[in-house]
Formats: structure tokens, C-alpha cells, sequence
């Protein structure tokens, strides 16, 4: 089968089991809108302070909401050995893995990056600043899925992998949480995005070349 071919089967089959598993798939999404509504029930209703902390509150619910996705990626098939018989067949596992970060991110990542400028509303951002916010996270997103697609195959079969998932891809998700907020506030600042958008397609370009192989080496040394 060629590298495209199993590609998009591998991709159509994790967005065929999720709508099978729909509660699953939205309770990420449902946890962003949860998480990112109650901060400015918290903090109050000042508007300067909820253009100050509203693109940070965005990424960080974002950033988690990726994480409580993930530890599922991997872990489902492992369980019931199509995981096993997918690498068995000889096909190629780099492929895979992209494919079911792809997956992950099509059923996370893209939710949270539409639902962003409606919440970024609710903080009061201006225009400007809301298109930013979405491109930084249009940006960033994939690179949380890829990390994540490492992360939940280094933890395979581990107890406590959903812990030790955070633990291993918070720190690697730093920058992008950094530069994605970062824009923003150049914008607010009266100064250009570009920058940042520059350092969050370089981050995305390096996690897309490492991440896979990586994610590949895991998996054949999970299963072994």
C-alpha cells in the first residue's frame, strides 16, 4: 500500500471510531468552552484585565484540552492489537503516526482553533487581535498534537500514562503557548505578529520532521 494510501485510511479510521465514540470526541471541546467561560466569572468584569489575560486563558485551556485527548491515541488500539497488527504488516510506522496526529488534531486542535474568536469575544479582544489569536493557534495546535503523538507512545501500556503524558509534553509545549500569547500582545502593542508566526512555523516545520520518527521509535519499543 503506498505512504498516501494508508495515510488517508489510517486518518478516515480514527474519524470513523470517533464518531462512533462521540461523547469521548467532544469532551475536550467541551472542557475549553467550560474552562475558558468561568475565568471571567472569576477574575470579574474589569475589561482591561480581561483583554490582558485573554489570549493566555485561550492557549492554556487549548494546551490542556489537547492533553486530555491524547492519552487516548495510541492507548485504544494497543488495547484490542490492531496497534500490533497495523506495525506488522510492514507498513511504514512514520506514516502512521502522522496520520493519527492528523486524526487527533482534526477532532481537537481544529474545533478549538473555530471556537477561539467567539471566546476571545468574550474577553473583549478587538479585530485584529482576534485574527491573530486564531492563527497563532491554527499555528500551534498541530505542533500540540504531534508532541502529544509522542508523548502517548512513550507512555503505551504504562500505568498512570495520562500523568506522565503532562509531564513529558508541558515543558516541550512552552514555546508555542509563548510566541502564540506573544503575538497577541505585539498586536495590542501596536507592533507586527509576524515575528511570532514566523517562531510558531518553525516550531510546527521542526515537530513535523522529529515528531513522527520519534513517535515511531516509541511504538516499536512499546510493543516489543
Amino acid at each position: 500500500m503506498p505512504d498516501s494510501s494508508l495515510f488517508v485510511a489510517v486518518y478516515t479510521r480514527d474519524l470513523r471510531l470517533a464518531l462512533r465514540r462521540r461523547i469521548e470526541a467532544l469532551l475536550p471541546l467541551a472542557f475549553f468552552v467550560v474552562a475558558v467561560s468561568l475565568f471571567p466569572l472569576g477574575v470579574g468584569p474589569e475589561p482591561q484585565t480581561l483583554r490582558q489575560i485573554g489570549p493566555g486563558v485561550v492557549w492554556v485551556c487549548a494546551l490542556l484540552a489537547a492533553m486530555l485527548s491524547v492519552t487516548q491515541l495510541y492507548a485504544l488500539d494497543y488495547a484490542d492489537g490492531s496497534l500490533e497488527q497495523m506495525l506488522l504488516t510492514g507498513h511504514s510506522p512514520v506514516v502512521i503516526a502522522v496520520a493519527k496526529s492528523a486524526a487527533h488534531w482534526t477532532l481537537t486542535g481544529l474545533p478549538l482553533v473555530l471556537c477561539a474568536p467567539l471566546f476571545g469575544l468574550l474577553f473583549g479582544l478587538e479585530r485584529e487581535s482576534l485574527v491573530v489569536l486564531t492563527i497563532s493557534l491554527l499555528l500551534g495546535t498541530p505542533t500540540l498534537s504531534l508532541l502529544g503523538s509522542v508523548g502517548a507512545a512513550l507512555t503505551l501500556g504504562l500505568r498512570s500514562a495520562g500523568m506522565l503524558i503532562v509531564l513529558l509534553v508541558l515543558p516541550l509545549s512552552i514555546p508555542a503557548l509563548i510566541f502564540g500569547t506573544g503575538a497577541v500582545a505585539a498586536v495590542e502593542g501596536g507592533q507586527s505578529a509576524g515575528a511570532h508566526w514566523s517562531i510558531l512555523g518553525a516550531l510546527l516545520i521542526f515537530t513535523a520532521l522529529t515528531a513522527p520518527p520519534a513517535t515511531a521509535a516509541a511504538l516499536r519499543i512499546s510493543l516489543e
